[in-house]
């Protein structure tokens, strides 16, 4: 029996980004679409929708902060382009 490899879901991939950044350093909800697309946008585009619902999820969870312009936004009303991170604990 071949082993198939280990695909890292949206979740794992979105708190693993955010811990290896830390709270104050952000990334971009395609660097996580990219890791599990793959470099093409045919790979990675479709993921954007799925991993913007996980990022609320975790977001309302209190597991990653939404930004919007540098500020923490409602994980349940913002819009447009958006950066995640850790919630910074000061």
């Amino acid at each position: 029996m071949i082993e198939q490899p280990h695909i890292p879901s949206i979740r794992e991939t979105l708190l693993a980004l955010a811990m290896a950044r830390g709270a104050d350093k952000t990334f971009c909800p395609s660097e996580a679409a990219r890791l599990i697309g793959g470099p093409h946008p045919d790979g990675w585009g479709p993921l954007m929708q799925p991993i913007r619902k996980e990022a609320i999820a975790l977001a309302l969870e209190g597991q990653i902060v939404i930004l919007r312009k540098g500020r923490p936004v409602d994980p349940m009303d913002f819009k447009g382009v958006y950066r995640i991170s850790l919630p910074r604990m000061d």
